[in-house]
């Protein structure tokens, strides 16, 4: 597999494409990789692939029932509790943290997730790729690409430690606030 799959894609989708049922997104393992038409933060290039992820993640001791289709609607429409791609967007993006439920969940609430929605269905388009073990894919993809919004293996990524820090803070202004209902 060619990394320029994902890198330039014959085609992006968008929120509303990806959305509808049936969904062209499908229920297969693969790769995904998000590209951004306005980036979450200044640093950041427009019109390009920021990250990449999969479904299943690999597990060596049971069976997933992620695929594609249900990943990549998710980080269109869930919460940054499921999604690290939404907890990224929404930290660099500003919006406020909360703990939810217990208190041992993390998302940017009803009017915050909306609100990342709609940035998302704006600016964030997907590309995918079936791939039966995806996970030695991404190895390769985050090792060779820049793909700033990535964390897991990509410490080498100039963006790393910022991004790393600003989820950091996000995660400590939400400890200190009430849980959220």
């Amino acid at each position: 597999m060619e990394p320029a799959t994902i890198v330039s894609p014959d085609r992006l989708w968008s929120a509303t494409e990806v959305l509808v049922r049936p969904s062209p997104v499908p229920a297969a393992a693969g790769v995904y990789g998000w590209h951004f038409e306005r980036p979450p933060h200044p640093d950041l290039d427009a019109g390009r692939l920021l990250y990449v992820g999969i479904a299943p993640r690999f597990m060596a001791n049971r069976t997933s029932t992620q695929n594609l289709r249900k990943r990549v609607r998710y980080h269109y429409r869930g919460n940054a509790a499921g999604s690290t791609l939404r907890l990224t967007l929404g930290c660099l993006l500003g919006l406020e943290l909360r703990r939810v439920g217990s208190g041992n969940r993390m998302t940017f609430g009803k009017a915050g997730e909306a609100a990342l929605s709609q940035w998302m269905a704006g600016n964030a388009r997907v590309c995918w790729i079936e791939q039966s073990e995806p996970w030695d894919l991404e190895a390769q993809l985050i090792s060779r690409l820049d793909l700033p919004l990535n964390l897991d293996q990509n410490r080498h990524n100039s963006f790393h430690s910022r991004l790393k820090e600003v989820r950091a803070q996000a995660r400590r202004r939400a400890r200190e606030l009430p849980i959220s209902s």
